[in-house]
């Protein structure tokens, strides 16, 4: 099993050692991996709903990680709100499906833990 800090401690780093993009978007503050940023964000507020749920005790580093992710990548007021935005979407989709720790949130877990391996393996091709 991918360990999910892992993954984001790679993402993170990719993302602060990528040069801006020279596109028109960069002025506006976009950039190339945005969309993996952002399903990344979701799945940290669902892993950090679930994760406490299934009485894994690391609620608040999947928390914590998010706010390094607003740091390393919050350039502007909103960025910093679309990245939140997702935590939360993510965090509510599930507190609103899951009430207790079940056999699906368990696979849930491991689905986004791998999906994260996945969007950071991808970031790291990409952006190399």
């Amino acid at each position: 099993m991918v360990s999910l800090s892992l993954v984001m401690t790679m993402a993170l780093a990719l993302v602060l050692a990528a040069p801006a993009p020279a596109s028109a978007d960069s002025s506006a503050g976009k950039k190339p991996y945005d969309k993996q940023l952002l399903r990344l964000s979701e799945l940290l507020g669902a892993m950090h709903y679930l994760r406490e749920l299934c009485g894994a005790n690391d609620g608040l580093l999947w928390r914590q990680q998010m706010q390094d992710l607003i740091k390393a990548e919050g350039t502007s007021a909103l960025r910093r709100l679309k990245l939140t935005r997702r935590f939360n979407f993510g965090y509510h989709s599930y507190s609103r499906t899951y009430h207790r720790c079940t056999p699906s949130a368990k696979t849930a877990i491991e689905r986004f833990l791998n999906e994260a391996g996945t969007i950071a393996d991808t970031m790291v091709h990409n952006i190399k």
